[in-house]
């Protein structure tokens, strides 16, 4: 494992006690900008580690190029070496149950009490001081508390959970900016700080146009299913010849033209395809008269024509699918990671490029333990 020293994060050290998904994976994006991460695991290891192949996704995914050390923190000693870890970091970064690592001694109070330049950033299911803080929280809650799980899903299902853990990663996002901008403020007044992010909290924000909408019109959102409630056709479905693309063109020059592009300019005289509402409310209709046409031709062959009409298309990929697109290959998303076991494995790493940063290069999945402490220079 080699780690470019033209990482923006170069020569900062991150300790990070955490499990699961929330702290893993912002410490994994830290490390990605070439901090030195060292995970600090109970004997059991990160509870990830005991729940089967969805559990080793997510150490895959997660911990790449990350140092481990096995910890029992309920001992003086290895609080101790604990200790010695924070000591020598920049910041720490902890998703463990609401109340335990104050519990342990190792608090946000008590760490800045001995470094005040300490960054802490703490992640929990649910805000602080509120009448939840103690609850246990996962993703699952807080898209089920936060209104996320109401908007989703078909307009006469029941609510719907998000195809995978949206506020544990999105908390993560946030987990990052607070580590940057806790470093930023050290960086020009000395002082470090505590920072908390909560996966409710994360929810909310990630539907703030929803809340924008409900704010104005006083209209509670609802479940919509893919096509927008307002226009069409707007994300809707739409099959093709060997598998499904989704289509946007509701503004009047955008509907025209696919109209004319599909050989039916006669729909934009149609009452019931004149406008917005009259396509909305005959979306079933709307949606037969360009399938008749799109279902005759490949999903590239959609693409491509709707495209050059300067029309948003997009196909709907499986993961292999999009593992072998050549739109995905072009850029540098997916790398490559090695467990313990000599594994290959490809994930997704940083969602940007910065220039005059060398691509994230092949990193190694530690096992739980795989480092000493006296290994780490404290």
């Amino acid at each position: 494992m080699r780690r470019s020293m033209s990482a923006p994060l170069a020569g900062l050290r991150i300790v990070e006690f955490g499990h699961y998904i929330a702290a893993p994976a912002a410490t994994q994006i830290l490390s990605d900008l070439g901090a030195d991460v060292v995970k600090v695991e109970p004997p059991a290891g990160d509870q990830a580690r005991t729940i089967g192949a969805y559990g080793e996704g997510i150490v895959a995914a997660y911990n790449r190029g990350k140092r481990s050390v096995v910890l029992d923190l309920k001992d003086a000693d290895d609080r101790a070496r604990a200790l010695d870890l924070v000591d020598a970091a920049d910041a720490v970064v902890q998703n463990l149950r609401a109340g335990v690592m104050d519990r342990l001694g190792l608090g946000p109070d008590a760490l800045l009490g001995r470094r005040p330049d300490l960054v802490y950033v703490s992640v929990s299911g649910f805000t602080p001081g509120s009448p939840s803080e103690n609850r246990p929280g996962l993703d699952i809650a807080a898209q089920a508390e936060s209104g996320m799980m109401w908007v989703t899903g078909e307009p006469d299902g029941d609510p719907q959970r998000i195809g995978f853990p949206v506020a544990d990663v999105g908390a993560s996002y946030a987990v990052v900016q607070a580590v940057l901008a806790a470093l930023l403020r050290r960086e020009r007044t000395g002082e470090g700080g505590v920072a908390h992010v909560s996966l409710v909290d994360v929810a909310i924000h990630m539907q703030s146009a929803m809340w924008g909408e409900w704010a104005m019109t006083g209209t509670e959102p609802r479940r919509k299913g893919n096509g927008q409630a307002t226009a069409a056709p707007a994300a809707d479905l739409v099959t093709t010849a060997d598998g499904l693309i989704v289509l946007s063109a509701y503004t009047t020059t955008h509907f025209a033209r696919l109209c004319e592009l599909i050989g039916k300019s006669w729909m934009t005289e149609d009452p019931r395809f004149r406008d917005n509402p009259s396509r909305v409310a005959h979306r079933r209709e709307l949606l037969t008269e360009i399938s008749e046409v799109l279902g005759t031709r490949t999903t590239d062959d959609c693409l491509r024509w709707l495209g050059e009409a300067g029309l948003v298309a997009a196909a709907v990929r499986r993961y292999s699918d999009v593992a072998s697109s050549p739109d995905v290959a072009a850029g540098s998303i997916l790398t490559t990671g090695v467990d313990w076991r000599g594994r290959r494995f490809q994930v997704p790493s940083l969602p940007f490029v910065l220039d005059g940063v060398d691509p994230v290069e092949e990193m190694v999945v530690p096992h739980a333990g795989a480092n000493a402490p006296d290994e780490l220079g404290t």
